[in-house]
């Protein structure tokens, strides 16, 4: 796997946070583009027996900033990532374990074109920003939750 090394790093990382511990993510790919995340629903269940909304938010959150990790990390960029702001939308309840998957919100645009200006504008100017958007299905395709935000890389 090109990425393993990148992902233990990311995965070590989650590992410090005690509240990420908490949730049990687990990264289940990652292809360049996009970040898949998974965590049990076990460890993420409310009062109902669905998905807690809390865990949602924050898995989608840690998919997309580990997204852009892995994208400044890969062009050789000491940066910290900050999520700037956020949207959900909760549309279904989730019964099973949590699956999310982050990548860019670039609908119009490849995304190859789109990370390379977000690293030349950080190395430029010591900052950059951009938007990603991360999704929760559901077995039958439907979308759960979905959530977008800007993440803002700084350089140290």
């Amino acid at each position: 796997m090109p990425y393993s090394d990148a992902l233990q790093r990311l995965e070590h990382h989650f590992q410090s946070m005690p509240p990420v511990v908490a949730m049990e993510p687990q990264i289940r790919g990652y292809d360049g583009q996009r970040l898949q995340l998974s965590a049990p629903l076990e460890r993420n269940v409310n009062d109902k027996g669905s998905a807690f909304g809390g865990s949602l938010a924050s898995l989608m959150t840690l998919a997309s900033w580990g997204l852009v990790s892995l994208k400044v990390e890969a062009a050789g960029v000491d940066a910290e990532i900050y999520v700037a702001d956020s949207r959900i939308r909760y549309l279904l309840p989730v019964f099973d374990d949590l699956h999310v998957t982050a990548e860019l919100d670039s609908p119009d645009a490849a995304p190859e074109a789109v990370w390379d200006g977000f690293i030349a504008t950080l190395r430029q100017r010591g900052r950059a920003r951009t938007t990603l958007v991360a999704r929760v299905p559901l077995a039958d395709g439907r979308i759960a939750t979905d959530f977008t935000a800007r993440y803002v890389a700084i350089v140290r």
